[in-house]
């Protein structure tokens, strides 16, 4: 009899599952949840949301793709490619709108995985994914100078747009705070110099526990520096479930379309790479379909508790794997690490110091920039490849990441089919 097509990994590495495996797959968990903690915080704020949302999706999408994912070894959660697509929807839509896009993407996934469409997402030219990466580095960095340099912004309304942000940056620098600055030095210091000395510990972790006992203890920061907790309200407790509070009507889920394929090609394109790099690492084969069918339904369970969308993580699988982890336990068990945090440690996260978040993403902002990608299709001197990777970049940074992809796809493929009508004539 023919093998399901969507088995789920999970079901597969069970067989045989020894008391070792568990224990080196608990160990896994834990270290990638200690990653996964100070990132999930910050790349929610960098999303426009709020703290506890990065947490509660690391939870929920968490555990969700490790029990029915196609990767043995698979970590999702927030990441930043979706840094811009979530602000523009929070600010345009709220919540509600959040929700929809979200729920939207969650289904779109989940059918391209059962129609067997898993393979296509190679087909997606390394132009476009090199271009919009890189927009998307440059615009999270831009927005983390402010909390970076203590600049207090005059207006209360949200600022989106990037080159916005230079500008109020520039208009607002008079409010420049000393004390932010060295905090978040001394934490970018730590990102930068401590993972050459030391591996096992992560540096984000390192420059939060720092950060968070200068400004509380040490006088000259004291008070003088925005935290987490100066600035939100941090939820404890169990994640309410959410799908109740959004708005389902017609006109919003009408205009929340690209939004949601935007979201679902994101998390495709990722959690896919990611997989592949995971399959180099542990020499294994995922299965991409069942693979697109647990990021939707992860990325559905996220946002009904609250979350944000979510796709696979490439740099916490890769820790996972350098750390033991072989089986989809692991990224169980990060997941349900991560909820013992919010139930019972949560109050602590509001000690955090911003500009200590703003470290790093900068340091999240430099990893996903594929500056050494860029400039390699620039040597390459290939007109066609330059243009469509330049294009997808300044849309990406001047107008939203769902411009740049429609935009720098059709071009594309434009692109590709005159060539062959004119290889024709």
């Amino acid at each position: 009899m023919k093998e399901f097509y969507l088995k789920p990994k999970f079901f597969e590495t069970v067989k045989g599952y020894k008391k070792e495996q568990l224990i080196k797959d608990v160990v896994a968990g834990i270290i990638v949840a200690i990653i996964a903690l100070p990132l999930s915080i910050a790349l929610a704020m960098a999303s426009g949301a709020e703290p506890q949302q990065g947490i509660y999706t690391a939870i929920f999408a968490g555990f969700i793709v490790a029990l029915f994912g196609g990767s043995n070894v698979q970590i999702t959660g927030p990441t930043a490619a979706f840094a811009t697509v979530v602000a523009g929807i929070i600010n345009n839509n709220g919540q509600s709108g959040l929700i929809i896009a979200t729920l939207m993407a969650g289904i779109i996934l989940v059918v391209m995985g059962v129609l067997k469409l898993g393979a296509l997402i190679k087909y997606v030219p390394k132009t476009i994914t090199v271009g919009f990466t890189a927009g998307i580095a440059v615009t999270i960095a831009v927005g983390q100078i402010k909390d970076f340099l203590g600049i207090t912004y005059q207006t209360s309304e949200p600022i989106i747009e990037t080159f916005d942000k230079i500008k109020e940056n520039i208009h607002n620098i008079s409010s420049f705070n000393w004390q932010s600055l060295v905090i978040g030095a001394i934490c970018l210091a730590i990102l930068i110099i401590y993972p050459k000395f030391e591996k096992r510990v992560p540096p984000s972790l390192i420059a939060v526990i720092v950060g968070a006992l200068l400004v509380k203890f040490v006088p000259f920061f004291s008070g003088n520096v925005d935290t987490i907790g100066s600035l939100y309200e941090i939820e404890s407790g169990f994640p309410q479930f959410k799908l109740g509070t959004a708005d389902f009507n017609f006109d919003t889920i009408i205009s929340l379309i690209p939004s949601a394929f935007a979201i679902a090609f994101l998390a495709g394109v990722e959690s896919l790479l990611s997989c592949v790099v995971a399959d180099s690492m542990t020499n294994t084969k995922h299965n991409p379909n069942s693979e697109l069918v647990a990021q939707g339904l992860g990325n559905m369970a996220s946002v009904a508790f609250g979350g944000i969308p979510a796709t696979g993580a490439i740099a916490r699988t890769a820790a996972n794997i350098k750390n033991g982890g072989k089986t989809p336990v692991s990224g169980m068990v990060h997941a349900v690490v991560l909820l013992l945090v919010v139930l019972l440690l949560m109050p602590l996260a509001k000690l955090i110091p911003m500009p200590t978040i703003a470290a790093i993403l900068f340091i999240v902002a430099y990893n996903m920039s594929e500056w050494r990608s860029f400039i390699k299709i620039i040597k390459q001197k290939n007109i066609t490849d330059i243009f469509i990777m330049v294009l997808t970049f300044v849309l990406t940074v001047a107008k939203d990441l769902v411009v740049a992809i429609i935009v720098a796809l059709v071009l594309h493929f434009a692109i590709l089919l005159i060539k062959k009508l004119f290889k024709k004539a």
